[in-house]
């Protein structure tokens, strides 16, 4: 299938509603300990010029501080920037009701809502978030209209993604998404947060739910092997912590491979560096050293693209996670030295799939290797984490950040009957213990053959009677 055949369709509808989600455990998030947040959700009905219709829909948490980490602006206000983002990408899509493919809504309406959000004072990467999921949604209510996974959706183009926009224009995407090829498994990439228990002796509030409350307890139950460090910024305390946490990993027998997350501590390289060296200096954490595979953010957003990574000699590659706000913030990101960049689905399905291309066109030449990684500390059990594990799976990602299991019951905040229809039509991926359908995780790895479903990555769908209108939740 080419763009030119790519299907046709209005938006006639967009639902959107919410969940209040309650942590099992507290987490240290940015600069705020989270205790409980939000999931929104969206619906979106097509409608093709022949009269078919469809409904599809998309979830992802509504959490503060990390869109912007603004200090004088209180969850709740976080909260509230995100609605309003969901509400003004619904007023654009809505806007226009020409028939258009998947992509071409897309591409219609970013630039404009982009500027919008920048006159009223919100960052690119806050003002993503609406259109993100709305894309999502929509490529799910294609998928079901045409009986196609979200894998063959984009493997044939159907979604029609063409230089419509100027920042897709320079790649063939008819030529580059039938090259990709998603597996039917993927490891589990756990994040060891700032306030995380790593032995039992670290618990100050202890859930005994009997599901795994430190990294020890992690390690013992699920068997990871891939892990994500954050760090603060303040060396000392950093190797301290480090220090702990290799005391565990450490005594895994197999290989481990670590992520070092410096999200965004650091005003420049310089003060990475120190941190570093003191790495490299101390004996015990020899091994954790020899595991890392990348070193994600370090600097504050409003400093990472003017930094200039070339000029000094870090020892490991440096991602874009939060600095991942414009379309072309991977352009600039490799002219300061920076080698790789996040995908995360609430930044938007249509950017993971540009920059993939980025990387497959860089890497055609000689000299350093430019990669992506799957990051997303929060995604929720569901249409959420779904999703989200279908697109670093199509890119060809084999391990990702998952974490929302640890810090919140499963999908214990769910109707029974919702719960059970997940575990049905994804027995692979879920499991039926501790009184609630949970995320299966076996081997430090995830099963997700299941994910080839008709629509995007889910063969249910949530019970939308049991939410609340968005901003409406008790």
């Amino acid at each position: 299938m080419s763009v030119s055949s790519a299907t046709r369709f209005r938006i006639r509808e967009i639902e959107l509603l919410e969940i209040p989600v309650v942590l099992r455990m507290p987490f240290r998030f940015g600069v705020v300990t989270l205790r409980q947040c939000f999931q929104a959700f969206v619906r979106a009905r097509i409608e093709t010029p022949q009269g078919q219709t469809a409904w599809g829909a998309a979830a992802e948490m509504v959490v503060p501080k990390w869109f912007d980490k603004n200090p004088a602006l209180s969850d709740a206000d976080n909260f509230e920037q995100e609605r309003t983002m969901l509400r003004w990408a619904r007023e654009a899509y809505l806007s226009d009701a020409q028939p258009e493919t998947a992509f071409g809504h897309f591409a219609r309406h970013h630039q404009a809502h982009l500027d919008r959000a920048a006159t009223a004072g919100f960052n690119p990467l806050l003002a993503n978030y609406g259109p993100a999921l709305i894309d999502r949604a929509v490529i799910d209510a294609l998928g079901r209209l045409t009986h196609q996974s979200f894998y063959a959706l984009m493997q044939h183009n159907a979604v029609g993604i063409d230089g419509r926009h100027p920042a897709f224009a320079e790649h063939d995407f008819d030529a580059f998404l039938p090259t990709l090829t998603p597996a039917q498994r993927i490891h589990a990439r756990h994040t060891v947060g700032l306030v995380d228990a790593i032995t039992r002796a670290d618990v100050i509030e202890p859930v005994n739910d009997g599901l795994p409350e430190t990294l020890e307890e992690v390690v013992a139950q699920y068997g990871h092997r891939y892990f994500k460090l954050k760090v603060s910024g303040q060396v000392a305390a950093d190797i301290e912590r480090l220090r702990a946490i290799a005391s565990v990993l450490d005594t895994i027998a197999e290989p481990y491979h670590c992520s070092l997350d410096g999200n965004e501590q650091y005003p420049d390289a310089q003060g990475l560096q120190a941190l570093l060296l003191q790495m490299r200096a101390t004996p015990a954490l020899r091994r954790l050293c020899e595991s890392i595979l990348f070193i994600e953010q370090p600097i504050a957003r409003q400093q990472a693209l003017a930094a200039d990574l070339t000029s000094i000699d870090l020892g490991w590659p440096v991602i874009i996670d939060e600095s991942d706000g414009e379309l072309d913030a991977f352009v600039q990101a490799r002219a300061c030295g920076y080698a790789g960049i996040s995908s995360k689905t609430c930044k938007g399905v249509y950017r993971s799939i540009l920059n993939a291309a980025r990387c497959a066109q860089w890497n055609q030449g000689a000299g350093r290797r430019y990669f992506m990684s799957g990051e997303d500390l929060t995604v929720q059990a569901g249409l959420s984490l779904q999703q989200d594990l279908a697109l670093v799976n199509l890119l060809g990602i084999d391990h990702v950040e998952r974490n929302g299991h640890h810090y919140v019951n499963g999908l214990a905040s769910r109707p029974a009957h919702e719960q059970q229809a997940f575990l049905a039509a994804h027995p692979d991926l879920y499991t039926d213990r501790h009184g609630a359908v949970r995320l299966r995780i076996e081997g430090g790895q995830l099963q997700i053959a299941s994910l080839a479903a008709e629509g995007f990555a889910s063969a249910t769908l949530p019970d939308f009677s049991a939410m609340s209108p968005l901003g409406q939740c008790p």
